[in-house]
């Protein structure tokens, strides 16, 4: 019985030595060193070892550089390998490495304006119609609840609200009711619709109202030269009625000039105010809109002053707390710089939004606009020379922070896969 508790005690002992090593000593700052790094053509990465380590590729896709407590690997050519640290000769971790091509994107900053047209039209309310009977919901009655999307009446596709008005007067005069089909939490039903006869106007009407495009303010986030595929706001355009996210049939974006702003404060958001541009100076196209934002392709090329080239991107492993700036208009269309600090930012290997926590800290700014404001959604966020990502959302109760999104998952959005071989693929 002795011996039984002595072998639990020393038991005991080496799990906690094992413990130990491998969350506290040197040799387990190594250990905890990730299995696989992505790192792109041209670009490098350090790896802090807290001990001098030596280390072996296996292909001359990388450069390693040494130092005391750390390594450089210098990405030369796009490919795979493998690295193995040593100590003292004795292999500790196996790290793989995976070389991207070299990729670069043109920085934003820029407002726009943003127009888009819903697929279909979009019911943001009920309405009762006073008919001679009394007072009743044609819509309401026919199971049609606000937010559902109207794409189809007796077959024929509804692009816009002015589809809808003949088809209704036609089925009030025949007493024949109208055959819709509704989008609904992407799937799609029929339902019958017999229109009222309003008894002051003598119109036949649905007691719906619906809606058919949206209108407002962002900054665009980035676009790739080559392709022109560009991605801004960072988050859904969604009705401001229902809340719902609007499925784009098309759209368009246009520069805006902001002409003042609303300074938040704690509880209540601020604003930029803007003017759109005339639609004959449309800058591109809208062809989605999602929860990482608006993308479609630019018609022409924009410049913001400040980053005219392209520059690299930062993966969201890459992203580190501490400064970075953002770029986004304060006065009319000038871009400028601003001071931010990230205050956390998570490593994601599948796309997500709110990956990073930013404080602004630009003095500047904050006695501009008190922080984060509406409008202020897409703005570029860069740290050490490379996109991170983009400005989303301002917490309601500390206007001077708020959440941003990593750039990978809005560039993937943008149909530009950065894994690919090459950027004509992506293209």
């Amino acid at each position: 019985m002795k011996f039984d508790n002595i072998r639990k005690i020393f038991g005991c002992i080496l799990l906690v030595s094992f413990i130990f090593i491998g969350f506290f000593s040197p040799l387990g700052s190594i250990i905890q060193l990730p299995k696989e790094l992505t790192i792109f053509e041209g670009q490098k990465q350090i790896i802090a070892t807290s001990v001098p380590v030596q280390a072996s590729q296996t292909n001359d896709d990388l450069d390693i550089d040494y130092n005391d407590d750390r390594l450089t690997l210098n990405a030369e050519n796009q490919g795979k390998s493998e690295v193995i640290l040593q100590i003292a000769g004795i292999p500790v971790k196996k790290v793989d490495v995976n070389i991207l091509k070299d990729f670069k994107v043109i920085p934003g900053g820029q407002s726009i304006g943003v127009k888009i047209n819903s697929k279909g039209v979009l019911v943001v309310g009920h309405h009762l119609v006073e008919t001679e009977s009394g007072k009743v919901s044609p819509g309401e009655e026919a199971g049609i609840k606000i937010g559902d999307l109207i794409t189809k009446i007796n077959g024929k596709t509804i692009e816009s609200m002015g589809d809808v008005g003949p088809f209704v007067q036609e089925s009030g005069k025949s007493g024949e009711p109208l055959d819709i089909v509704i989008q609904r939490n992407d799937k799609e039903f029929h339902t019958k619709l017999s229109p009222k006869q309003d008894a002051k106007e003598q119109k036949f009407k649905l007691g719906l109202f619906i809606r058919d495009s949206a209108a407002g303010i962002g900054t665009l986030t980035f676009y790739e030269p080559k392709s022109k595929k560009y991605g801004a706001l960072g988050h859904v355009i969604s009705d401001m009625d229902t809340k719902m996210p609007i499925v784009v049939k098309d759209g368009y974006i246009v520069p805006s000039t902001v002409t003042s702003i609303q300074k938040g404060s704690n509880g209540v958001p601020g604003e930029k105010l803007a003017r759109f541009l005339p639609e004959k100076d449309v800058a591109g196209s809208i062809q989605k809109n999602n929860q990482f934002g608006i993308f479609g392709k630019l018609n022409k090329e924009l410049e913001n002053g400040v980053y005219d080239k392209a520059i690299p991107i930062a993966l969201s492993h890459e992203v580190k707390k501490g400064p970075a700036q953002i770029l986004t208009v304060v006065d009319e269309d000038k871009v400028e710089l601003f001071d931010i600090e990230i205050v956390n930012s998570i490593p994601q290997k599948f796309p997500a939004t709110k990956g990073m926590v930013i404080k602004i800290t630009d003095k500047r700014l904050l006695e501009k606009t008190g922080g984060i404001v509406q409008g202020m959604s897409g703005s570029p966020i860069i740290q050490d020379g490379k996109l991170i990502g983009a400005v989303t959302h301002v917490f309601v109760n500390d206007p001077t922070s708020g959440y941003g999104v990593h750039i990978e998952w809005m560039l993937n959005e943008a149909n530009l896969n950065i894994y690919e071989d090459t950027l004509g693929e992506a293209s």
